[in-house]
């Protein structure tokens, strides 16, 4: 079998910039061992899978599949922008584990309707996993969990950049993912950081999904719906936020298609 595959940097306009995503768009579904072998095969932190029959979107890491992914639900819609496949301004919907997705292009930005993730709540801290981390309890301003993943506002914007996470000690911990984020001083409202090593990532480079927790987060904190982030990865990405209702909020970002070519199996 020989399928069209595409690699795509996403959250941003400059190539090696973002999160690349593979993206494999296929007339009808595969089996879930060949999803997972292409994605082993493209070694990015996820590839999407879109079957045109019945728009089923899966997402799958190196490692297994997974319940909701910005960056590659992005990049799926830039590449059925750039081949044609949708006009633009026309919403295309996408089925998947998380429920109903919705895209469009527009002025060459992709707008991703997801849902807000409002359930945050406070928990005690973990303090073998912050040990691991590189913090301590006093640089903590909060801590939470939200879903199966653990969220953490610091208080010093160059901590969070200068974190470097024993990843070996996080993975004997239980664990998911987790979100590290401060309050910006300027050209941003947040910023943030996204590890998981639970799942084949060590650090995402830029993290759709977790923005549908900071959106939330942020907004409680600056009672703003409108927002700018910045995920401190090495390549960095760009990520515009508009708060929609308490269900619903915009994900808005680039992308740029840096390799097409064939997959053989």
């Amino acid at each position: 079998m020989q399928l069209d595959i595409f690699q795509v940097d996403a959250f941003t306009k400059k190539t090696f910039r973002g999160n690349p995503a593979g993206v494999c768009i296929v007339e009808k579904e595969l089996s879930k061992d060949e999803m997972q072998n292409i994605a082993m095969e493209m070694a990015v932190s996820e590839t999407a899978f879109l079957s045109k029959n019945n728009f089923s979107l899966r997402w799958f890491t190196p490692h297994k599949e997974i319940e909701l992914c910005g960056h590659a639900t992005l990049a799926t819609a830039w590449v059925l922008y750039c081949k044609k496949l949708i006009r633009e301004d026309e919403e295309v919907k996408f089925n998947t584990l998380s429920g109903l997705l919705a895209a469009k292009i527009k002025n060459d930005q992709i707008i991703l309707n997801f849902p807000l993730l409002s359930n945050i709540q406070k928990v005690e801290i973990d303090n073998e996993k912050i040990k691991a981390l590189g913090l301590n309890a006093n640089e903590i301003e909060f801590y939470g969990k939200v879903n199966n993943k653990e969220i953490i506002e610091i208080k010093d914007y160059q901590k969070l950049i200068s974190l470097k996470p024993n990843f070996d000690k996080l993975l004997s911990l239980d664990g998911r993912g987790i979100i590290v984020t401060v309050k910006a001083d300027k050209d941003y409202d947040f910023i943030s950081r996204y590890f998981a090593p639970w799942v084949g990532v060590n650090e995402d480079p830029v993290t759709g999904s977790a923005h549908c927790a900071l959106a939330y987060y942020w907004n409680r904190k600056l009672n703003k719906t409108n927002m700018v982030a910045y995920q401190a990865s090495k390549r960095g990405g760009e990520i515009i936020i508009e708060l929609l209702n308490s269900e619903r909020v915009l994900l808005i970002g680039n992308a740029i298609i840096t390799i097409e070519g064939k997959i053989t199996f």
